[in-house]
């Protein structure tokens, strides 16, 4: 037993205490380690498997195998990083303690918390129990992202719906980015003419980037895709395959609309995990209060967050965890030695959408929405280079650097969309 800096009791003690071992915890811990090898690191993370969710996309539509987005956690956990495999219970960061399911106690002198956000499947009434089968799909699950490509392939007509429930999500641009690649496949089969092929989605902008919009809304108009805005999905009936939205009305009334799928992708409501939701840690919306710039906790000095757990308005993407986390490095040790934080993280995030096979539109913006390209083209032009970096460049950077601790910056140049 070891006394916290409270003197409060604790069972176990780091310097440094991550919760999360996804893409922004490990990239932390392997960051930190790598910059200050003798730093004392935890991360607590309970899974054994570790996802490149990325991926998934592409694993949907044929492209990847779910076995190369996968490995074991592990293998990732850096050199010299302790690995407490366990699930957080509670946060104590007036003690500077969180506390584990399993009743143990660890004490920190600097917090990072990053365990992503959690997928709310049971919001949508009868979908836990479809999921998988009679035709419902989705991308977001590692247990059913084989099962898109199964009923992409089997489909020779009728009606397919894609969903896209409230902001905020995580790579809120994946919802779209299968329906693209559904209806590409289908018009390479002959079989897209007659398709019913609907884009359901809660709010009323196809993309929250105005810049890139236009070259989506081609992408919609090319495949003949009905889009269905204001529409949140909220009941499934997979036998009779059923799919109950409620709908608002142009006077802001709400109704359900009913409405027959051959094929029903779902891509879940989302939020803050539970034990962060009801902690001291979260805002008014259940999200990681942080600084949006420096990314410490607006309250509690000794915590920092990154990725999805984020109250901040940049997009939740893998791309914003990679940016992220130079910052949180920097600021994490300049709190520990005393110094000033000089890390500013933008709202950087990236989403490549892929608007066909071997095609992406390649959008990357700042907080606002303020395009951020890296690549001196427009990026608004659906590429096959992009579609290169996405499905080859990505993962590898991703295994071999990211996760590694020897990422490099790559730097964005908003004043090339004058080119």
């Amino acid at each position: 037993m070891v006394q916290s800096e409270s003197g409060k009791t604790a069972d176990l003690r780091y310097t440094v205490v991550i919760v999360g071992g996804g893409t922004g915890g490990l990239a932390v811990a392997a960051r930190l380690l790598r910059e200050r090898p003798t730093l004392d690191v935890a991360v607590i993370e309970p899974a054994t498997t570790h996802a490149y969710q990325p991926g998934w996309t592409l694993v949907g539509a044929g492209v990847m195998t779910l076995k190369s987005t996968l490995r074991q956690e592990g293998g990732l956990i850096p050199k010299g990083c302790t690995w407490l495999r366990a699930a957080v219970e509670t946060f104590q960061p007036e003690e500077k303690q969180v506390t584990l399911a399993d009743g143990r106690t660890v004490a920190y002198n600097r917090l990072v918390v990053c365990p992503g956000l959690q997928l709310d499947w049971d919001k949508i009434d009868g979908l836990t129990e479809t999921l998988g089968r009679n035709g419902v799909c989705s991308n977001y699950s590692k247990d059913t992202v084989d099962y898109t490509w199964t009923c992409i392939q089997s489909l020779s007509g009728g009606t397919a719906l894609f969903t896209q429930p409230p902001m905020p999500i995580k790579c809120a641009g994946a919802p779209q980015k299968i329906a693209y690649l559904a209806s590409d496949y289908w018009r390479k089969e002959g079989t897209l003419n007659r398709t019913n092929v609907e884009f359901c989605l809660a709010g009323d902008a196809l993309f929250g980037v105005a810049y890139y919009r236009p070259a989506l809304q081609e992408a919609i108009d090319y495949y003949g895709i009905n889009l269905q805005y204001r529409h949140t999905l909220i009941a499934v009936n997979g036998p009779e395959r059923k799919a109950t939205f409620a709908v608002t009305t142009p006077d802001g009334k709400t109704e359900n609309v009913v409405k027959d799928f051959d094929m029903l992708h779902v891509t879940p409501p989302q939020s803050a995990p539970d034990f962060v939701k009801k902690s001291p840690l979260a805002n008014n919306d259940g999200w990681l209060d942080v600084d949006p710039s420096t990314l410490r906790h607006t309250k509690y000095d000794t915590v920092f967050g990154l990725g999805d757990v984020v109250g901040t308005s940049n997009a939740k993407t893998m791309a914003a965890a990679r940016a992220q986390t130079p910052v949180i490095t920097a600021n994490l040790l300049a709190s520990l030695d005393g110094k000033p934080m000089s890390g500013i993280y933008d709202g950087y995030g990236a989403c490549p959408l892929t608007v066909g096979y071997g095609k992406i539109v390649l959008a990357e913006f700042l907080y606002g929405g303020k395009p951020a390209p890296s690549f001196p083209y427009d990026q608004r032009q659906p590429s096959r280079f992009a579609w290169f970096l996405k499905s080859t460049v990505f993962p590898r950077v991703y295994w071999d650097m990211m996760l590694k601790g020897r990422d490099i910056s790559i730097p964005h140049h908003p004043e090339w969309i004058k080119l």
